[in-house]
């Protein structure tokens, strides 16, 4: 990771674009970070959309509070949850009826 600061950033975006491979170039405002470039050569469509997605940041941010509070589960508990709540054969209940279409 490198940085460098907004006010000591002489070129163009372009060109420091043009330089990413693997590094993330992290750009501070005082002591601060406030923006980042971040090479894609490697990331698929999904996983940006979702990783930028105020939602999912909502749903990660909450996720992280309830593991510093120490609200967590272990993998056990984890998976009767799950179970309770999708229906599939096997967990005794039955899977939901499909009405088939007449063409």
């Amino acid at each position: 990771m490198r940085k460098t600061s907004l006010a000591k950033a002489s070129r163009s975006l372009a060109q420091y674009a043009a330089e990413l491979t693997d590094e993330i170039i992290v750009v501070t405002k005082g002591h601060s970070p406030c923006a980042a470039l971040v090479p894609l050569a490697n990331v698929d469509r999904e996983s940006l959309a979702v990783s930028t997605h105020p939602e999912f940041m909502k749903l990660i941010t909450r996720s992280r509070r309830r593991f510093a509070e120490g609200k967590t589960l272990d993998l056990e508990e984890m998976r009767t949850r799950v179970r309770r709540m999708s229906p599939s054969p096997g967990n005794g209940t039955p899977p939901p009826r499909r009405r088939l279409r007449r063409g």
